[in-house]
């Protein structure tokens, strides 16, 4: 070996062994989030100066640049309308993390528009929301039917027309809903009680399957659905959108229109103005036409809003007005006939169409006023205040002789008033956090004048909540807590047999939570949280005495019923890939006194027909299951979904089953998508697959056995056309296309009927 060879093999040699010890494998990954509210930023660019690599922040305000050598960087952050960020790292380790809080840049800024405000969910728990596509699909349809969509979420149901969501085996008065950051209150602890708000308010819907008892009261110890219009607009602008939807069972048509606008004069002024109105006839199952099913449907909605860089106000109105049948089959006159209609498992008669609703029957009347404000005290504390008003005035009209036919059985008016007032911290570090009281004040009555002895009494409810919320994140880490104390107070007074009965009752507890979600790379998300909750018993478990006329059934409380009590671990595995899309979702939830309303078996026969009775009882209970969704991309033109849960609910005390508790459940469907690749419109046709198993984890007695399982095939069409800058957007779809014959076991009408038949709908959205 020469001279020249062995210098040129020591070089290699050390330029070898300088390549091995330079690690350029490490990898620089972040969250971006707005510092006003928390909210992830997509499509943020990032651009580290140094490796002149860049990356764009995805939908959850996540990105990862990677390739990167040891040593230090200049990283650049901008958005639109915020002020840039540039942060020197150092990147010694594996993968350097970081949460950036962008800031909105001053609103007299040339060119820097003023943003509508919006808060954004923030919590560590699993969370599924309905919007874009998806959301345009269920237009037409209640709130309970649009949530189906989503795995984990059923419904329960009495006929076709009422239906209200269940997340995770729970409804009714453990499940809040948000109508427009106004927590929903009517009457709805009956199953026949559907919620009072319109789907089209709803730019998103948002599900929270967490015990969120901290962050919204007792009622949300199930879950959380938030219905949140877009933000109002800040700038000039004019938008309608026009929705005509028909169907061919009940022969209903539903018609929406949305004017939303912003001022020019004005900057950060702007307004909506929304009307619907719905009619359907008596829906048909396969071999029938249930007598009594039609509904009528009207409701109002405005919106003003004004936005500044420190101040921002907003004034919302909504009116909901429905009246809908309740089945006539379910009103029978006498022992024989309710055994014989329930051993017949359908009506005798096969009836026919009509647009008529004749007693039995609902009226539901909700006004909804609110009032919100908040105010920029620096760049990191905001003061929020919220005042709402709601109206509630339902009444059921039953079968009677004479005059009062006319004259509603069950009428009651219910006035709630909350405040709420609460303060959020952001900074640039890792910290940010909620605190605030909450106000309640309810009064409920029975209008004079029904002639018969009210199902619950008057009473007057007044709740004050405490709480403070703090979270910590850094990069791909979000760690948060949480504590709540609530008191409130109950009194009731009516009349039973001319003599007074009053109660006065007070509640007070503590709930709190801790939860953390890691993103494990940035494809893949794990979530995890543990909540405690807790649910007073409502006014018609502790004190309903008689015949409740919507739901066919005598309800008979219980006043030493004691408080719930639960311990929500949820846990949640995402995966989102190029192609791949999934969600695991698994959850523990022990419940100690657990109150349900179980059938007892008994008959109770007067001058308006005979009705099951039915009592409240409570036991500890253990709830756990979990729920499944995932899509695919085949190629560019065929997808696929899949989605599914599976929930057990326990009578722990007796070693059996509650009642009304979902079954098993999968949904599945393959799309084809017609349009060009390059074509970003929607031209995609779905057949879609939904499998109900049989209810084998019944209770010990049940008024008739759990119906068999079934499977509905459906099949959808939907296109968009652009015509000029306006869009027009065409739907058909056809539900139960092979016309089955099935009951659903948590439909409470399942004993008088079987459910819709076939169903074709029409959609038309245009948008101008």
């Amino acid at each position: 070996m020469n001279l020249k060879t062995g210098i040129l093999l020591t070089l290699i040699l050390l330029l070898g062994f300088n390549i091995q010890a330079q690690d350029c494998s490490l990898s620089i990954r972040g969250k971006i989030i707005h510092l006003e509210n928390n909210e992830p930023i997509e499509a943020a660019y990032v651009w580290v100066i140094e490796a002149e690599e860049g990356a764009v922040s995805d939908q959850n305000g996540n990105f990862t640049i990677k390739n990167l050598c040891r040593g230090d960087y200049t990283v650049t952050i901008q958005y639109l309308g915020h002020k840039t960020i540039t942060d020197t790292i150092k990147l010694e380790s594996t993968t350097f993390s970081k949460t950036y809080r962008l800031e909105e840049e001053a609103v007299g800024l040339q060119g820097v528009e003023v943003h509508g405000h919006r808060d954004a969910v923030q919590t560590t728990t699993a969370v599924s929301a309905l919007y874009g596509e998806n959301l345009m699909e269920s237009r037409g349809e209640n709130l309970g039917e649009s949530l189906k969509r989503i795995s984990g979420v059923s419904t329960f149901s009495t006929g076709n027309s009422i239906s209200k969501p269940v997340i995770h085996g729970m409804h009714s008065n453990r499940i809040m809903i948000m109508n427009n950051g106004i927590r929903l209150e009517g009457q709805q602890w009956g199953a026949e009680h559907a919620p009072e708000i319109d789907p089209f308010l709803a730019d998103e819907i948002t599900v929270v399957k967490g015990a969120e008892t901290v962050r919204y009261g007792p009622e949300a110890m199930g879950g959380v659905i938030l219905v949140n219009p877009a933000p109002l607009p800040t700038k000039k602008m004019s938008k309608t959108s026009l929705n005509l939807i028909g169907a061919t069972n009940g022969r209903m048509g539903n018609v929406n229109l949305v004017h939303v606008g912003g001022s020019d004069k004005i900057k950060g002024l702007g307004y909506r103005i929304q009307g619907s109105a719905k009619r359907s006839g008596n829906v048909k199952s396969p071999e029938y036409f249930q007598q009594n099913t039609g509904l009528s449907e009207l409701n109002l909605s405005s919106s003003l809003g004004y936005s500044s860089s420190k101040l921002g106000v907003e004034a919302y109105y909504s009116l909901f007005h429905t009246e809908l049948g309740i089945l006539n089959d379910s009103h029978t006159g006498n022992l024989s006939d309710l055994e014989n209609i329930i051993e017949n498992g359908r009506p005798f008669a096969d009836g026919e169409f009509s647009y008529d609703i004749l007693n039995p029957k609902q009226r539901v009347t909700h006004q909804l006023a609110k009032l919100k404000s908040h105010y920029h005290i620096s760049e990191s504390w905001k003061l929020n205040f919220q005042y709402g008003f709601q109206l509630n005035h339902r009444q059921e009209f039953d079968k009677r002789r004479g005059d009062l036919n006319d004259k509603a059985s069950l009428d009651l008016e219910l006035y709630t008033n909350t405040i709420d007032l609460y303060v959020n911290h952001t900074h640039k570090n890792e910290l940010s956090g909620t605190w605030g009281v909450n106000f309640i004040q309810q009064a409920n009555s029975n209008v004079p004048g029904t002639g018969v002895t009210p199902l619950i009494p008057n009473y007057d409810m007044v709740n004050t909540g405490f709480y403070a919320m703090e979270k910590y994140s850094k990069g791909p880490l979000e760690v948060e807590a949480g504590i709540r104390y609530d008191f409130r107070n109950v009194n009731t007074a009516r009349y039973i047999n001319e003599e007074l009965k009053t109660a006065d009752i007070a509640y007070q507890n503590f709930s709190a939570f801790l939860g953390g979600l890691y993103h494990i790379s940035p494809d893949l998300t794990f979530n995890s949280n543990l909540g405690s909750a807790w649910r007073p018993p409502n006014v018609n478990e502790l004190f309903s005495e008689g015949l409740h006329h919507g739901a066919a059934a005598v309800e008979i409380g219980n006043p030493d019923l004691k408080s719930e009590k639960s311990l929500k671990w949820i846990n949640e595995l995402q995966y989102d890939g190029k192609r791949t899309h999934l969600e695991f979702t698994a959850y523990l939830n022990p419940i100690s006194d657990y109150i349900y309303l179980n059938p007892t078996g008994e008959i109770y026969t007067s001058l308006r027909g005979t009705f099951n009775i039915y009592e409240y009882l409570q036991a500890n209970a253990l709830f756990y299951g979990f729920d499944f969704a995932g899509s695919y991309e085949f190629t560019d033109k065929i997808s696929g979904y899949l989605k599914g849960s599976i929930v057990q609910a326990k009578n722990t005390d007796v070693d059996n089953y509650f009642p009304f508790i979902p079954s098993n459940r999968m949904d599945w469907g393959i799309s084809y998508d017609f349009s060009k690749v390059t074509d970003s419109r929607t031209n995609k046709i779905t057949i879609s697959n939904v499998l109900v198993a049989k209810q084998n984890r019944e209770p010990d007695f049940d008024i008739a056995p759990p119906p068999s399982a079934y499977a509905l095939f459906n099949i959808s069409y939907n296109k968009q056309v652009n015509i000029g800058d306006d869009k027009l957007n065409l739907g058909l779809q056809v539900q139960n296309l092979l016309n089955t014959n099935y009951k659903d076991y948590m439909n409470r009408f399942r004993y008088f009927s079987y459910d819709m038949g076939r169903n074709v709908l029409i959609k038309i959205n245009y948008e101008f």
